[in-house]
């Protein structure tokens, strides 16, 4: 099984633990983000990953190598000269992968003791081009899902603002995203020209071609630690 870490973030909302260590290596319960999530990766099977850094990039170059890849196939995606956001880290990053078959993306800032194989058993059963894991929570920006949970929008909760505009959404259900997704390779196929652009804009552009899911996972634990409020 293959994965990808997104860990090129700036961690702005993290400052000021961010102005000197990388948003993947900030502890916590004394454990770096990033440890937790490749820990979680290889229990779940795991063992060919990609991960995209940025700022401070070297810092998590250097961690890796020192704990020895964890003991799997690990490469680096370096986007330390332009941050490429999640669709163009994924663009860059895809060349990278030696076999074929789905790509576990996780956010390195995301805690959870969300079952990534029954979420990949649901990505497989539905047989879209991807599979976004949600919640009910309160956001400010919603994925908009259809009775089948198939992708039908997005919107913007506190401007309004609607994609695709003018829409009517009266009838569809709102999940908040919750940073984990799976894709298959022929994602690559639908790759947006430009090299820095959002995973969410690529499957808003294409989910009226692609049977794009979501993932409903309401009864596991999840947190975003990516704002300093959290730790704290």
């Amino acid at each position: 099984m293959k994965a990808m870490i997104f860990a090129a973030g700036k961690g702005t909302r993290l400052r000021p633990l961010t102005d000197k260590t990388p948003k993947a290596l900030i502890p916590y319960k004394g454990i770096p983000l990033i440890e937790h999530v490749i820990l979680k990766l290889i229990a779940s099977g795991v063992n060919e990953l990609v991960i995209n850094v940025h700022h401070l990039s070297l810092q998590i170059i250097d961690f890796i190598a020192a704990k020895k890849s964890f003991g799997i196939d690990i490469k680096i995606s370096d986007e330390s000269d332009l941050l490429l956001e999640t669709g163009g880290g994924l663009k860059n990053a895809f060349r990278l992968f030696n076999t074929d078959g789905p790509i576990l993306l996780y956010n390195t800032d995301i805690i959870s003791n969300i079952s990534l194989l029954e979420m990949l058993s649901y990505h497989q059963t539905q047989g879209g081009i991807a599979t976004t894991a949600v919640r009910n929570r309160v956001t400010g920006r919603y994925l908009l899902f259809d009775d089948n949970m198939k992708l039908s929008g997005w919107k913007n909760s506190k401007t309004g603002e609607i994609k695709p505009s003018g829409m009517d959404i009266s009838a569809l259900r709102n999940f908040a995203f919750s940073g984990i997704h799976i894709v298959d390779p022929k994602i690559q196929n639908h790759f947006l020209p430009e090299n820095v652009f959002s995973i969410i804009d690529l499957y808003l552009s294409i989910m009226e071609k692609e049977k794009i899911y979501g993932y409903l996972h309401d009864n596991t634990e999840w947190k975003d630690m990516g704002k300093i409020e959290d730790f704290r």
